[in-house]
């Protein structure tokens, strides 16, 4: 019997396929057609839909696959219809559309209890205060809407006609008590949303069904398989990359770098939800954290456009890979220059939208090698303070298992290793979302009896980082210079 996992993005789909030794058998990929209407902030679930139905068909005329598990983005969310039609397009979390509603429901809930029921601090990104946006300036759409389904309860429900959403994704609509794991009611009075709008949350990696006929006829497939409810793509990411123990974290590095981490238990402390951190519930029984740096490999990027332009084009002209060719280059001792990486603002601890990047400690000897060095430096101090800032929470981080892009580079992982002071386990799979639901649909469905093992198969480790001591402790030091950088720049 042959599992699949669909990871849905923002931008683009993907399905990994398995077979019952949790071997990867092919990956699909789709974007979704952006309609030019759409402003810069939302995405059509239509168009995402029509994309998700496409791969799936093809995943399933190429095998016949028993089960597939549902990841997707959170917070972003359709309003459905009567005929289940979807009313409008659907806000992003970046879209500022619901600061208002923030404060009109702090004034009858107050922030700490919010925070700590739903494991976020209110903020407009989240779900309800959408809603309470359509309410209250789309009137005529909010009315015509009998269900509000998130990324993945959507594909679900279209698949099966059960409206389940997992306890993770459903956490981040900011209305969830996660708990009890049971949708936040007085939240939902106060914001004067019918919480039966909303799908029934069931735990991470709950059968939610079998295809109905209408699925099967869209998908022109005619076998059975079954449907089950994933996680919030970022807790998926953690179980396929093997984060299952408190003292372990993931950095996943692409754009945006995420570091989630795991809390033993459901973190009270008001200085927690102020350093921007939230919490999910976590298939340990735990909760899961989310650190965030804005600027991961997004740095490198924006160093190969604007500082080595000419480079990069004969780079390509070859056939090379840039960043590969900059590594080649980079010194093996730390540079003595302080990055800020703060070029879209500062993430978590510091959650400061108004941040800028800065350089210290540029002199006229400074080369491109250096400079590229040092983002990648400056990367890594964010994750060692924020590492710092979570030991009041959480236990002390002593591995680190890395995905995405940026785990492809040993140079950076080398350096990660020599600043953290700890071991960076690279993985050979980068699609550790589409693993990760992969197995919780194959568990789910008995294939697979044991998500640990099993995704230990789905992403084998490629390469075991160590610390150098000498440049370990360099980097200490250096690390305590850059622990004033931010507030000694900030009023300036």
């Amino acid at each position: 019997m042959f599992v699949a996992g669909l990871d849905m993005g923002t931008t683009g789909c993907k399905i990994a396929v398995y077979n019952e030794n949790a071997v990867l058998l092919k990956t699909y990929y789709r974007e979704y057609l952006k309609e030019k209407n759409l402003g810069a902030h939302e995405i059509d679930f239509e168009a995402l839909r029509q994309a998700v139905f496409e791969l799936l068909s093809k995943a399933a005329a190429d095998y016949k696959l028993g089960a597939l598990g549902v990841t997707s983005f959170g917070e972003t969310f359709a309003l459905l219809d009567d005929c289940d039609r979807v009313l409008a397009p659907s806000m992003l979390y970046t879209d500022p559309k619901g600061q208002e509603c923030v404060k009109e429901l702090c004034k009858k809930i107050p922030i700490k209890y919010i925070a700590e029921t739903t494991g976020a601090k209110p903020h407009e990104m989240y779900s309800i205060y959408k809603l309470m946006w359509f309410k209250s300036h789309r009137p005529e759409i909010f009315a015509a809407a009998k269900y509000v389904l998130l990324a993945e309860d959507y594909i679900v429900y279209l698949l099966t006609g059960v409206r389940r959403i997992d306890v993770s994704l459903a956490a981040r609509t900011g209305a969830f008590d996660i708990e009890k794991k049971t949708w936040a009611t007085d939240i939902f009075e106060c914001a004067g949303i019918d919480r039966g709008v909303m799908s029934e949350p069931v735990p991470t990696g709950s059968v939610a069904g079998k295809l109905s006929d209408k699925a099967k006829e869209n998908l022109h497939i005619s076998y059975d398989m079954t449907v089950v409810c994933g996680a919030h793509d970022q807790v998926a990411a953690m179980i396929g990359a093997g984060v299952f123990e408190e003292n372990t974290a993931m950095d996943g590095t692409g754009t945006v770098e995420c570091i989630p981490v795991i809390l033993g238990k459901k973190p009270c402390n008001p200085s927690f939800f102020d350093k921007g951190y939230s919490a999910v519930p976590f298939v340990s029984g735990g909760f899961a954290c989310y650190a965030l740096s804005y600027t991961g490999g997004a740095v490198l990027k924006w160093f190969r456009d604007n500082l080595c332009k000419e480079f990069y084009e004969k780079a390509q002209e070859k056939g090379q890979n840039i960043y590969a060719l900059l590594d080649k280059e980079t010194p093996t001792d730390p540079t003595d220059i302080l990055v800020l990486p703060h070029f879209a603002g500062a993430a978590t601890p510091y959650m400061d939208p108004n941040a800028k990047a800065a350089f210290s400690g540029v002199t006229l000897e400074t080369d491109r090698a250096a400079i590229y060095k040092a983002l990648m430096e400056g990367t890594a101090y964010e994750i060692r303070l924020n590492f710092e800032s979570l030991k009041d929470y959480s236990e002390e981080i002593k591995q680190l298992r890395a995905t995405g892009g940026g785990a492809s580079s040993d140079v950076w992982l080398s350096i990660k290793a020599d600043i953290l002071n700890m071991e960076i386990t690279a993985l050979e799979c980068r699609e550790v979302g589409a693993a990760g639901t992969a197995a919780l649909a194959g568990k789910a469905v008995g294939i697979y009896d044991d998500l640990k093992t099993t995704t230990e198969k789905m992403a084998p480790v490629r390469r075991v980082f160590r610390p150098n001591e000498a440049r370990a402790e360099r980097y200490g030091a250096l690390y305590a210079k850059y622990r004033n950088l931010y507030g000694a720049l900030k009023n300036l």
